[in-house]
């Protein structure tokens, strides 16, 4: 069977080996079921079109069927090493004789493209599933613990009392706000380029609104060169990929500072951690290290992406549509690993509760609530009340000389009288100032570290969290019915099928 009637010799070695036979290989691997889908949902608009009769149909859809990786490949050398002539050359051969229109009116460059936004799509969608498990395992940590005081950082140096229900729920708004994100952009890619053609449409009058329908999308892309031209749902996707990496590379960020012996303040069980070769003391974490060092190579590839398609002509181009999107599978993969394995470390981070609070008790991170206090009760202008707060920790770091818990009503009273502002009862200002509980308590705005303001962020992350999945759930099931009957609207009668496997299954 030819395939060409241009050319005269088959590809060259070198480029099969290195772009025809790789190519191939990919998207055997993962375009091929939907290319199948798509070649059904044409067969459905050849026969409402009076192009093939149903029992052309029926026979096309089941030797589509029958095709398999295996015979693929082994049939590749004669079809050029593309999976859309090996298709075509696969049919032809299980057909007991050929169907002549089949294929009229037909482009590769819309096939291809749909394919290619039609696994985009699946993966989006596994994605948005990791993420909605991610959350609900950060969202069941944060609400395990809302109470027990953890030093909570700015500019890397103590700053206020928080805890790790808290933190942990600043995770799951991460994981919500991607998630979110990411159900915008799967609405606005999930249009079809079937029926653009090669770039300026078809010449039969092909239903695209149906065509769309049938393999699940929304609609069709609504101008034919976009259609073929762009991949420009891969930019999108990408980029909240990246802009999901960044977010997570700084939780990553703090459990590998809060984990070093330095701070002391989580820990991984031993089937999470590293071992050092050379000092037998050490317990390492490369998991986090790992995890945070993919997170840098999601922003890459949307930048290889993008630089893939800039200055090309607004076309189809292989380079647009094989080069730079050759490694969207490790974009997708990249991100399931640390979707996968922030999960895991999450459901095993054990806090260390104890040096937290001795953290806490070390330090004074009072100042805040006492500058408060002294304006609201004193009437200390708020910078002044700022500063002589400062300079009471300062006063009583030295006089305590690091003391858990100490407290000095003469050095607030000293700081506020050199600041003009004499105080009848300091002690009265300090009763909540080495207490970190009592400062835990004292944030009670929304979305605030103390217990109450949690609950309620909790309860209403939940909501959130079921109410996305719901989301992501009803467009996964009109993905399911959708395929379900298209292949129902080409596949023969029952009756027709068992008699046909009765005599042997003929194509």
């Amino acid at each position: 069977m030819k395939l060409t009637g241009r050319l005269a010799a088959t590809p060259d070695d070198f480029i099969r080996q290195e772009f025809l036979e790789p190519q191939f290989t990919h998207e055997v691997a993962h375009l091929l079921r939907w290319y199948v889908l798509i070649e059904k949902a044409l067969l459905r608009e050849y026969r409402r079109l009076g192009v093939l009769a149903d029992e052309s149909v029926h026979r096309l859809a089941a030797a589509l069927d029958g095709l398999t990786p295996e015979r693929l490949t082994a049939g590749a050398g004669a079809a050029l090493t593309d999976i859309a002539l090996a298709m075509e050359a696969g049919v032809t051969r299980a057909l007991p004789e050929p169907v002549p229109a089949w294929h009229v009116d037909r482009s590769r460059n819309d096939l291809q493209a749909t394919a290619q936004l039609l696994y985009g799509r699946e993966q989006v969608s596994e994605i948005a599933a990791l993420l909605g498990e991610l959350a609900a395992v950060a969202h069941e940590r944060a609400s395990r613990d809302i109470t027990s005081p953890m030093p909570g950082y700015t500019h890397l140096q103590s700053a206020q009392i928080i805890t790790p229900g808290f933190y942990l729920s600043a995770v799951v708004e991460h994981a919500l706000r991607v998630s979110s994100r990411l159900l915008g952009t799967y609405d606005r890619i999930n249009r079809s380029p079937l029926g653009a053609g090669p770039m300026a449409g078809q010449e039969l009058d092909w239903d695209r609104d149906w065509l769309a329908r049938a393999i699940g999308c929304d609609g069709p892309v609504p101008h034919a060169l976009p259609a073929v031209a762009s991949r420009e749902w891969l930019l999108d996707v990408a980029a909240d990929l990246s802009s999901a990496g960044v977010g997570f590379s700084r939780f990553l960020t703090d459990l590998m500072a809060w984990s070093s012996s330095a701070y002391g303040l989580v820990e991984l069980p031993d089937e999470l951690a590293g071992i050092s070769a050379a000092m037998p003391q050490k317990k390492n974490y490369p998991l986090l290290e790992r995890l945070r060092g993919r997170t840098a190579h999601l922003t890459a590839f949307y930048v290889d992406f993008a630089a893939g398609q800039r200055n090309t002509p607004y076309s189809n181009m292989v380079e647009v549509s094989k080069e730079a999107g050759l490694h969207a599978s490790n974009l997708f993969g990249a991100t399931r690993a640390v979707l996968t394995g922030f999960t895991l470390v999450l459901d095993r981070l054990q806090w260390r509760t104890d040096r937290m609070r001795a953290v806490c008790e070390e330090d004074h991170f009072g100042g805040f609530g006492l500058a408060n206090e002294l304006t609201l009760r004193a009437g200390l202008p708020w910078r002044t009340a700022q500063v002589v707060a400062g300079r009471y920790v300062t006063a009583v770091l030295a006089e305590g000389d690091g003391l858990p818990g100490h407290s000095s009503p003469a050095a607030l009273g000293r700081a506020a009288l050199e600041a003009g502002h004499p105080l009848d009862d300091p002690a009265s200002f300090l009763t909540h100032s080495a207490d970190v509980d009592a400062q835990l308590r004292a944030k009670v705005s929304a979305g605030s570290t103390s217990p109450d303001a949690m609950t309620a962020l909790l309860a209403e992350q939940r909501t959130r969290i079921d109410a996305l999945r719901a989301e992501w759930d009803t467009r996964r099931a009109a993905v399911r019915d959708a395929l379900a009957a298209t292949d129902a609207a080409v596949s023969p009668p029952a009756a027709d099928a068992a008699r046909s496997s009765g005599a042997g299954g003929a194509a």
